[in-house]
């Protein structure tokens, strides 16, 4: 351990008193998270603003930031807490617990600039801008930074992006108490939403239900050819539907992923690469999806259930590619199945299907009682609970104990979110108060010249910029707020519109030359970073084609007639497969570059869905006319080929 760590500071409070303090608070915000959703102060008598329940919530997680990260942003073990901290943690606490009692007294006067309202803003904004740092680094901060200075200064910008000046008592005191800043849209989801579901992922996580799914997906994948990388596709998938976090998926399956992988003699880089993609697509994966996917319902003022039907075509065949692909490339290599010996019993498996109750009520809940999705977690929770608690899986039941401490746990993996969520509300705020919003809308149209395909491809490549080294959920509010309005405003459907620069946002994670997801797989993997993100864009080819296709056409989002939508989908399917036989450079046999050439054109021409534009139809015939020939003639030459080597 180095000295900076083991220099104690003059003054503090040791790790025995403040690290209590810090696990009530976390548990706090999840016991607060689940009271509301369950509206249990509404059935007490109590009325309050929701604005003060969200600034309840970041009273509790804003101090915990100075408990749990250093000032150089690694965690905080078993040591003292600086007086520094201490200071800021009271301070944030203090500013966000004035905030809530007196809000509903200050709310209506903010604009008259009273003390009342700018000072806690600007005591927050400061603790806020420095928990954000500390959680999740600079480039968050100077983003925000920006906003505001655009906020106070915008008026010196030339052209269609002047804004309107403000002044920084009134901006101070707009972003603490107005709905459309830090206590606003973003802040509510994630102290409601994203809190109840990664509860429900610690909870499978404690009783093992998080293991049963990669048992599930080692028993089902395993004895096949490449089952190594089918296993991580499938569990991956499983498990990121779950987290929506790519990173934090990479770190829970990899780790017994992509050594299995390794083991097979598959690249390093290739390994960590399959693991990434897959771990990045879980957030796109419904029934539970990202907390960005939740955001977007907000944000388009519709239920949960229409943006999980939207996305579930896209997903699908986002899996189905990395899978096709996994099973090719490990017929190219001759990986074989699994070793029998790391594959579970059927027994085993049976014993943990309890756990699918749960994901059963959660899909009731949500799309035929249509519950908030918070309430429905909650109710996924109770059920993981009460079946584990009968069954267990595995001869493994968690203790009283365990689950009182997955409670704690909860509260602070969300603590990076929380934070980000509210400072999300500074860039809403500051395109509200300004005008940035109809603004930027305006210039990236005329800049655009009213083309569709031009916005989509500038847009697409500000999505990647932007995204890259920030955590999905804050890309997501930044791209809904600068370029989806824009998408829009030429035509697209607004559902396309949003999940257009979700999609993009979210490659980033897979994107050199900053990766988060292929590097965190690169890590485990021990392979080269820019190798394994370059592998990864292979892999993941499918998510930069497919924003496109529904965004000319959103019978791929299940909108529109059935006949129109199914044939949509069926030729995407065949497309997709054609695509990705060319990139794995195998199809019964290995391709040689002609061939791959004819697949992979084949494969575009039918992957355009037939409502592109007058005349699409006629591009998936030519498709199916070229690559139904080429796939027979592919399957029957390497059945030649491989009977000849036999003989």
């Amino acid at each position: 351990m180095d000295a900076e760590r083991t220099r104690e500071p003059a003054f503090g409070v040791p790790a025995h008193l403040w690290k209590p303090i810090a696990a009530a608070l976390a548990a706090a915000i999840t016991l607060a998270a689940m009271a509301w959703s369950l509206d249990v102060p509404r059935m007490m008598g109590v009325s309050y603003y929701p604005q003060q329940f969200l600034a309840i919530i970041l009273a509790l997680t804003l101090p915990l930031t100075f408990m749990l990260y250093r000032p150089n942003r690694e965690r905080r073990l078993d040591e003292t807490l600086p007086w520094y901290d201490i200071a800021c943690a009271i301070l944030s606490l203090g500013a966000c617990a004035y905030i809530a009692i007196n809000y509903a007294s200050v709310v209506n006067f903010v604009f008259t600039r009273p003390v009342e309202a700018w000072l806690p803003g600007v005591i927050l904004l400061i603790l806020l801008l420095e928990g954000l740092r500390r959680s999740t680094g600079w480039v968050l901060v100077v983003i925000m930074v920006v906003f505001l200075l655009y906020a106070m200064f915008g008026n010196i910008i030339p052209g269609r992006l002047a804004g309107r000046p403000q002044d920084w008592q009134k901006l101070a005191g707009y972003m603490a108490y107005d709905v459309n800043g830090i206590f606003g849209l973003s802040l509510s989801v994630g102290a409601t939403i994203v809190v109840a579901f990664i509860f429900f992922g610690a909870l499978l996580q404690t009783t093992g239900g998080a293991r049963f799914f990669t048992d599930a997906a080692l028993l089902s994948m395993g004895r096949y050819r490449g089952g190594s990388m089918k296993i991580a596709v499938a569990a991956s998938g499983l498990f990121g539907s779950i987290s929506g976090s790519a990173v934090a998926n990479v770190v829970a399956t990899g780790v017994v992923t992509i050594p299995m992988i390794k083991r097979d003699r598959y690249p390093a880089h290739k390994a960590g690469a399959i693991e990434a993609v897959a771990s990045t697509g879980g957030q796109l994966m419904p029934p539970v999806m990202g907390a960005a996917a939740f955001l977007m319902a907000e944000f388009l003022q519709v239920p949960y259930s229409d943006v999980a039907l939207a996305a579930l075509v896209p997903a699908l065949l986002y899996y189905g590619a990395l899978f096709i692909q996994a099973d090719l490339e490990a017929a190219k290599l001759g990986i074989k199945s699994a070793p029998e010996d790391q594959i579970p019993s059927g027994r085993t498996i049976v014993g943990g299907l309890h756990f699918l109750i749960a994901f059963g009520l959660l899909i009731y809940a949500l799309f035929s009682m249509n519950w908030l999705p918070e309430r429905a977690a909650f109710l996924a929770c109770a059920s993981v609970v009460a079946t584990a608690a009968v069954f267990g899986y595995d001869g493994m039941r968690a203790s009283l104990r365990q689950l009182l401490m997955t409670v704690v746990d909860t509260g602070e993996a969300v603590v990076e979110i929380v934070v980000i969520s509210a400072a999300a509300g500074i860039v809403i705020g500051v395109m509200n108060i300004t005008g940035l919003s109809f603004n930027l809308t305006y210039a990236l149209v005329q800049l655009g010249g009213g083309s569709a395909i031009v916005l989509l491809l500038m847009s697409a490549v500000v999505c990647i910029i932007l995204g890259m080294g920030l955590p999905t959920l804050a890309v997501y509010v930044l791209l809904a707020s600068l370029v989806a309005p824009a998408l829009v405003e030429v035509g697209l459907h607004p559902m396309a519109a949003h999940l257009f620069v979700l999609y993009f946002g979210m490659m980033s994670m897979i994107t050199p030359p900053i990766a988060l997801a292929s590097f965190a797989a690169a890590s485990i993997a021990k392979a080269d970073p820019i190798k394994t993100g370059i592998a990864s864009c292979k892999f993941g080819w499918i998510a930069f084609v497919i924003p496109f296709m529904f965004a000319y056409s959103p019978s791929l989002l299940l909108i529109g007639d059935t006949g129109e939508v199914t044939w949509a989908v069926i030729t995407a399917t065949f497309g997709m497969w054609l695509v990705s036989a060319a990139l794995a450079g195998y199809f019964a046999n290995r391709l040689s570059m002609q061939m791959r050439i004819i697949f992979a054109v084949a494969g575009l021409l039918a992957l355009i869905p037939a409502g592109a534009f007058p005349g699409a139809i006629y591009t998936d015939a030519v498709g199916l006319v070229i690559g139904v020939p080429a796939m027979i003639f592919a399957y029957v030459n390497g059945r030649k080929t491989v009977q000849q080597a036999a003989t």
